[in-house]
This record gives C-alpha cells, sequence and structure tokens, in this order.
C-alpha cells in the first residue's frame, strides 16, 4: 500500500546548510530527485561506509512511502579522489593498483561489485541511475572549460577553483567556526588555502594508468568535480537533496557548492537540501580505513548474524546521532529483528495481506507516518511498527497489509524473512543443524524426566562443538553456534 502526500503531516527533514528542518518542498511537483555520494572503489567498505546508505535508502523509502516519484543516482568514484582530501598525495585508485598488482580498472570492478552485494544484503534500493567517474571525463573536462575563466587558476600542478569567486564560500561546513578547513594543505602557488583543484596535471616524468587530455595538460579530474558534473547531469540544476557522510560535509560538499555556483551563475547551492548522517563509532572512535581492524558486513555475516540485523542497529538510533557499534548492541538489535520476523511469520500462516490495513490500524499507520516525516525519526517509528504487530483481536490480513506498508519505509524484509534465516551460524561452524536438533531433542526428554545429569551432560557435549543452548529464550530460539 503506498502513502499520498498529505498536508497533515509534512515531511520535514534537516538542511545542513542552514542547520534547521524545513519542509520538503520538490523543485518538480510529485517528483524526488536525490543524489548520494558513493565510495571511492579502492578497497572494502566498512560498516561506518554502509551506514550512508542505510540512511540514503531510508530517505528514499520514505519519499516513496509519502507518494513522491523518487529518482535517486548514487555515483561510483573510480578515479580522482587522493588519499586525503588535500590537492597533494597519491589517488587512492593508483595507489591501490601500484600495491595489488592489478591494474585501476581491475580494483574499481571487484569492490563495485563487493559494494553493491553489501548493499544487496542490507536490502538497499538500487538508485535510478548508478554514475562512474570515468565514463563522464569528457563532461567534466566540459565543465571546467565553462567555469575556467572566471573562477579558476592555472599552476603547474593542476587547475584549481578560486573560492573567493562565489558568494559565502564555506557555508555548509561553517569552517570558520567549526574549523572546517583544518584538513586541506597549502599548495605553493595557491592564491588562497581552501582553493582546491578542478584538474590534477600529471607530474612531468610519471604516467597514470587513469588520465586524459585536457586543455590543462594530461592528467585527471580533481573529486570535486565529479558529483557536481553527475548530479547536474543526471538530475538537473537544482535539485532537491543531496546526502553524504557528515565528513563531506566540512570539505567535499562545500567544494561541490561552490562549483555548482559558477557554473550556474547562481547562489544557489545546487541541492536545496543538503542531509548528512553522522559517523559511526567502534569503541575507542570513529570507524575509518586508516584505523586497523575494521569491521566489513562480511564479518557480521560470518560471524552467523544476518545482515539485516545492522539494518536495524542503524534504523535504531536517528541518522544524525553517532552510532556506537558493538557485539552486543548487534546481538540486541538482531533478537528485535526475530521478534517481529516471529510475529510476522505467524500472521502469514493465517492469512494473505489484505487489500488495506483497516480503520484499526489506521492510526498506527497515522504515527507511524508522523515520525517519518519528522527528519526521519526511524526509532519512533520501529516502535510504532512493534506495537501494531502486537495489537490483539485484529484481522490478520489487516495487520500484514498496515505491517507491509511500514516495513516498505524501513527496509527489513519482514514479509519474506524466514525463522531458520536467523539462526547464528558462524562460517566457521561444522556441526550440522540436525545433529545439534537430535542433542536438544534428547536433552528436552531428560529435563522432561528430570534427569538433570544426562541434561547437563548433553549441553556440555553441545558446548564442545561451540554450540550455545537458550534455555528459557522467549523467542523459542534454542541455540545459537559460537566460534568454538
Amino acid at each position: 500500500m503506498a502513502r499520498t502526500m498529505t498536508e497533515t503531516v509534512p515531511l520535514k527533514l534537516f538542511n545542513s546548510l542552514t542547520r534547521q528542518l524545513e519542509p520538503f518542498q520538490p523543485v518538480h511537483p510529485g517528483e524526488a530527485r536525490v543524489y548520494s555520494c558513493g565510495p571511492t572503489v579502492y578497497s572494502y567498505q566498512h560498516i561506518g561506509n554502509m551506514r550512508a546508505y542505510v540512511f540514503a535508502d531510508t530517505l528514499g523509502r520514505t519519499l516513496k512511502f509519502k507518494g513522491y516519484a523518487l529518482r535517486h543516482v548514487i555515483n561510483i568514484t573510480d578515479v580522482g579522489h587522493l588519499t586525503s582530501d588535500a590537492d597533494a598525495g597519491d589517488d587512492k585508485m593508483e595507489k591501490a593498483a601500484a600495491q595489488s598488482g592489478k591494474t585501476a580498472w581491475d580494483i574499481a570492478a571487484f569492490f563495485t561489485a563487493e559494494f553493491k552485494r553489501d548493499l544487496g544484503w542490507l536490502k538497499v534500493t538500487d538508485p535510478a541511475k548508478w554514475t562512474v567517474a570515468t565514463e563522464y571525463v569528457p563532461a567534466m573536462i566540459d565543465y571546467a572549460k565553462s567555469i575556467a575563466d572566471k573562477h579558476c587558476y592555472e599552476l603547474d600542478s593542476g587547475l584549481y577553483f578560486d573560492v573567493t569567486t562565489v558568494p559565502d564560500y564555506g557555508r555548509l561546513a561553517r569552517a570558520a567556526t567549526d574549523e572546517g578547513e583544518g584538513r586541506i594543505e597549502q599548495i605553493e602557488g595557491k592564491r588562497h588555502q581552501a582553493d582546491f583543484a578542478i584538474w590534477r596535471k600529471t607530474p612531468p616524468g610519471e604516467s597514470r594508468q587513469m588520465e586524459w587530455d585536457s586543455p590543462w595538460g594530461r592528467g585527471a579530474p580533481g573529486w570535486h568535480l565529479e558529483c557536481s558534473v553527475m548530479s547536474s547531469a543526471e538530475l538537473g540544476m537544482p535539485f532537491d537533496i543531496h546526502t553524504g557522510g557528515i565528513d563531506h560535509r566540512e570539505i567535499h560538499h562545500p567544494n561541490e557548492i561552490a562549483q555548482n555556483q559558477a557554473h550556474e551563475c547562481s547562489a544557489h547551492t545546487g541541492a536545496t537540501i543538503w542531509m548528512h548522517n553522522n559517523f559511526l563509532k567502534i569503541r575507542d572512535g570513529k570507524m575509518s580505513k586508516s584505523e586497523g581492524g575494521t569491521v566489513r558486513m562480511q564479518h557480521l555475516v560470518d560471524a552467523g548474524f544476518h545482515p539485516l540485523a545492522y539494518r536495524m542497529v542503524c534504523l535504531q538510533a536517528h541518522y544524525r546521532s553517532e552510532l556506537e557499534f558493538s557485539w552486543e548492541g548487534l546481538q540486541a538489535a538482531f533478537v528485535r529483528l526475530k521478534r517481529l520476523v516471529m510475529t510476522v511469520s505467524g500472521l502469514r500462516a493465517q492469512a494473505e495481506p489484505a487489500d488495506a490495513p483497516g480503520a484499526r490500524l489506521a492510526p498506527y499507520l497515522e504515527r507511524f507516518e508522523a515520525a517519518l516525516s519528522d527528519d526521519l525519526n526511524t526509532a519512533v517509528a520501529l516502535t510504532v511498527l512493534e506495537e501494531a504487530a502486537a495489537l490483539k483481536k485484529t484481522d490478520s490480513g489487516e495487520k500484514l497489509a498496515a505491517l507491509a506498508a511500514m516495513d516498505r519505509a524501513l527496509g527489513l524484509d519482514l514479509l519474506t524473512l524466514r525463522r531458520e534465516e536467523l539462526r547464528i551460524r558462524p562460517k566457521a561452524a561444522t556441526i550440522a543443524e540436525a545433529e545439534i536438533e537430535a542433542i536438544l531433542t534428547q536433552r528436552k526428554e531428560a529435563r522432561a524426566a528430570k534427569d538433570f545429569a544426562t541434561s547437563d551432560a548433553l549441553r556440555d557435549e553441545l558446548a564442545a562443538a561451540g554450540v550455545e543452548v537458550m534455555d528459557g529464550d522467549p523467542l523459542g530460539w534454542d541455540w545459537k553456534l559460537g566460534e568454538g
């Protein structure tokens, strides 16, 4: 069941540009155009990276829930991003290729596939368009040509954008108070510290795997240029919403805005609303590839957790709040997901979803919509969904219809997941489930006969095989497998 746009519950979103909630007013009536900064595909994405795509997907699902036609674009950066946000250093793709002995193109293809697999695990909806940076290089050169005379200057190292040529540079980052430009290094000859590269020339005597001819010499586009070109090409200017991690708010997105203003000859920032999810932290600090021991989706799966347990972790917190990851927290989210799956499984055994939720479920849908309309308050929306699931003396088909509508906005796959898929079975486990079930049956018989010595012996036998028996588990999920 799709919701319709309503005047009673307007969608309000936090605009990083103004630092306040604003009503969503689409540029094109009835349509929402969204651009999300995608990954630089030189390495695996960790779960902190993946939070950004759960957030962007929740935004897109909410827009569709509200009745908007969604056009969502996500980019793949396969060239141009240096190993920091500075204008000096190695290109991430070139460095990864040199270290691996593979071509930069092969590196990009491999890690793009890994990233998309992780998105699939998390039930992140495919965008209307994947934009790949190397496919837009001719457009980037044309774009740079159009702004070069008024807004850029050339140095031996490349073409640089003069940030004083556009109005209110750094407004998004609030650089003057937030120290937003701390990561920019000085390049000899730059007019201002915040000026940034539009085109980086290949140094004399060097060659890159990814380089092109341009009016400023052979080289590669600057990282910031890519998103301005791809968003304008696929969504037009202006468009509605630009998303990304909060780290992009300080340098990357202000530089995009400057380019947009220069190209469009306007003070408009390109997107009407800029939205940023906060960091994921893991115990001792924010998660980044520069820190050792980062956690990837594959690690969660190998530990036996269903990937949607991590989506639940993300939905339990507001996207603008810092989120700490722990294995205990993942386990708690997993139990919460299991409860919902069991409830929905029971309803599905009784009925098919009705055509409409029915009058008794309507207040729950209204509260659910109000929560999502309040800057994607998924924590409250989840609670409303659980309340609706627990509602007694309600037609099963109507309840299923309501839960299905809510789940389409949250993306937990509740009407498809099976209970058996959610047992914790690590990759390293060797004992077969049939053997576990046979021993558990013997143990239940021993307990019923008050033969506690046999019961304990069977429990110890399972423990030695890495099976934790969960006596008294209210969900009835009798066991889980550890790494033992």
